[in-house]
């Protein structure tokens, strides 16, 4: 299933790639490093502003859809115009919500601060914008793995940001720390240069005008598993993301644990994204994929099956920090070679659409599900469920290029 695949022959990346490959990297690297250390302020900003975890986890469950909801919008906008004015915006629009969410003394304040902001705010300046900018740079023997290195960026910030931001927690209050980190975001203004500009596809594999390649995806099978698969990639991410550190808290380990949990979920997917990247320019994409989701099913189910303890959980953290993100580049990498590269971020922000609807539901339903019953069990089942689920998905994807396949022979 994993022979290598034939791709087509491509020249070297040119500096003003790399330059966007690096830049894209740092933005995410900035953004999902922050975004992902707002688990740790569930505990501490719950107690001061009296915000159960189903409301702190509704926030965060709304942040996630309309990070989703924005995003194919967003994505079609950078397409058209480029990609440097959208991560620009985006990260004026996500330090205006860490700094109301700093100042505010009740629900509402963080609703819309760490929630509608930040979530509007994300779909100008992390994955879909800045992997639809670098697949019109890279050539596409080295695409797969440039999204690999630019999605390694989001690990590398929650590796160097999550144990930064406890640290912050504990110094300055989680008012301080949010405004440290609102200091962090605005790092990426000036990295959007690094991704301005629009650089042309080739004609090979640029793909249809959008009305036509919105059509032509939406009549395709494949599209709708790639949807189901991100959709299941995204429930996870929250749930865990947003509720891990509070699950251990409950089994009576540290805070500390939770942090270094995130942290090393962050460390381990750098090399799992790269990995997963460069695995994906050499063999099928659809099969790694469906590798993916069946290694998480198992991770989640060993976790479950032994006696939780601060190793266990490390052990967990690593082994699912792998598998975190490594469908990024995978999914991405697919899009493009079967739809063409440009409408990527628009559809690309479709598929992402459903990863987020599918982390509205994981941060959500968590803190619904341990406020109903008092514990999370019942979320780490349907997780093990929703990754099988994922991989068979997976299997009838056809990875060919819609041009390929209509070509005349």
């Amino acid at each position: 299933m994993l022979k290598p695949v034939s791709e087509v022959a491509a020249p070297r990346m040119s500096n003003r790639a790399w330059i966007m490959v690096v830049a894209g990297a740092v933005v995410v690297t900035l953004s999902m490093g922050v975004r992902q250390s707002f688990g740790l302020f569930l505990t501490p900003l719950g107690l001061d502003l009296n915000i159960s975890r189903e409301a702190f986890g509704l926030a965060i469950a709304v942040q996630n859809l309309l990070f989703g909801l924005v995003q194919p919008f967003v994505g079609a906008w950078a397409d058209r115009h480029g990609a440097g004015k959208v991560v620009a915006g985006g990260a004026a629009l996500y330090l205006a919500g860490l700094v109301l969410a700093a100042g505010t003394a009740n629900l509402v304040g963080i609703s819309l601060g760490l929630g509608v902001m930040v979530g509007l705010a994300m779909a100008g300046c992390t994955f879909t914008v800045i992997l639809g900018a670098v697949g019109k740079a890279v050539p596409e023997g080295q695409r797969t793995l440039a999204f690999g290195i630019v999605t390694a960026g989001g690990s590398l910030g929650q590796f160097l940001v999550v144990p930064a931001a406890q640290g912050l927690i504990e110094a300055l209050d989680w008012r301080g720390a949010l405004l440290v980190l609102g200091g962090l975001i605005a790092l990426a203004l000036p990295l959007a240069l690094g991704v301005a500009g629009r650089p042309q596809a080739s004609a090979a594999d640029d793909g249809p005008p959008l009305k036509a390649a919105l059509g032509e995806a939406m009549a395709h099978p494949s599209f709708w598993m790639l949807n189901l698969g991100f959709f299941v990639c995204g429930f996870h991410i929250a749930f865990v993301g947003t509720h891990l550190p509070a699950y251990l808290r409950d089994q009576g380990l540290t805070p500390g644990v939770g942090a270094m949990c995130l942290a090393l979920i962050g460390l381990f997917n750098i090399l799992g994204s790269a990995a997963w990247g460069a695995l994906g320019s050499r063999y099928s994409k659809k099969w790694l994929l469906v590798m993916v989701y069946g290694l998480r099913a198992v991770a989640i189910a060993v976790f479950l099956l032994v006696p939780i303890s601060a190793a266990s959980a490390l052990v967990f953290a690593s082994s699912f920090g792998f598998l975190w993100l490594g469908t990024v580049p995978l999914t991405n990498g697919l899009i493009a070679l079967i739809y063409g590269v440009r409408n990527l971020s628009a559809l690309g922000g479709i598929v992402f659409l459903s990863h987020q609807v599918g982390a509205f539901l994981g941060a959500w339903l968590a803190g619904v599900a341990f406020t109903a019953l008092g514990s999370y069990d019942a979320i780490w089942i349907a997780s093990v469920l929703l990754a099988i689920l994922a991989a068979i998905a997976n299997v009838p994807i056809r990875e060919v290029s819609l041009r390929a396949a209509s070509a005349p022979v």
